[in-house]
């Protein structure tokens, strides 16, 4: 363990931590460290972060021949799943267990410690859950599914007191723009001779939600801004004639695609987003 400020090493603990996770996990003021896995258990050891002493050491019984999802910790409760088995929340100061069914809490990609409210947000498949440590689902968002399937964490933002969910979204099908497969088209050429040419870049939308209840407190998408029209002259070089035509665009639209990352200042009530084009965005009411 080494200290921030001075680079210093604090202290040094030995052991085959094991492969499930590159590094152990952190609740405030103690260090969970997963050992290598022995057939039917995995070991286990409770640090202080102060000063490295082993606060509990301890092995927890594994079914045979499953492989581990996850091992997560948050304060005294150790969250255990296997493939195909049932959530186990156990309180490692008295041993007590308890199980969510394997059919109601499906093994997620992410999770989100809410250290203030004594939860946990879920991430699986584009969708947010909130759950506490009872195994009990707290909230469903009504309007929430995340644009990357596999939780990018870069693109979601917990507000310091956890009461609010900030993430970037798949957009609605009813905004005011064409669907064509799925994305939303919003860039379209209008030629001289009538026909058009559409574009379809995909633009998704900032989607501000309540933690505890799920519901949809405010969003951004591309319905939020008005159209702009670009001018264009070109001349056929066979025929000498002059060709017209008009580029219409959202800049709001344009500033939805691809976001890459989010961030929300909390003191100046500014939402920043950056996308892979390389530019930030900045959204203010």
């Amino acid at each position: 363990m080494f200290a921030l400020y001075c680079f210093g090493m604090l202290w040094i603990t030995f052991g085959w931590f094991g492969q499930m996770r590159p590094f152990p996990f952190y609740s405030p003021g103690i260090m969970l460290l997963i050992f290598n896995r022995v057939q039917s258990h995995v070991p286990l050891k409770i640090l202080s972060i102060e000063d490295g002493t082993v606060l509990k050491d301890f092995n927890h019984l594994l079914h045979r021949n499953k492989k581990v999802d996850f091992i997560e910790q948050f304060n005294e409760k150790l969250l255990v799943k296997q493939d195909n088995e049932n959530l186990q929340i156990l309180d490692v100061r008295n041993a007590e267990l308890k199980e969510v069914s394997r059919t109601e809490f499906k093994t997620p990609s992410a999770f989100i410690f809410l250290y203030e409210n004594q939860l946990f947000l879920t991430f699986r498949n584009r969708t947010v859950a909130v759950w506490n440590f009872r195994g009990e689902l707290v909230t469903s968002f009504e309007d929430h599914l995340l644009w990357h399937p596999d939780c990018n964490t870069n693109n979601i933002y917990i507000t310091s007191d956890q009461d609010l969910i900030i993430s970037y979204c798949k957009a609605d099908s009813d905004d005011h723009w064409m669907e064509r497969n799925g994305k939303f088209c919003v860039l379209i050429l209008l030629l001289t001779n009538g026909s058009q040419k559409t574009m379809t870049p995909c633009a998704g939308s900032i989607n501000i939600s309540n933690i505890l209840t799920g519901k949809c407190l405010a969003k951004i998408n591309a319905g939020n801004g008005s159209p702009k029209v670009d001018e264009y002259y070109s001349i056929d070089s066979s025929s000498k004639k002059q060709h017209h035509s008009y580029h219409m665009r959202n800049t709001v639209a344009e500033a939805l695609e691809d976001i890459t990352a989010l961030f929300y200042d909390e003191e100046r009530n500014e939402i920043y987003t950056g996308n892979r084009h390389g530019l930030v965005h900045v959204w203010s009411n």
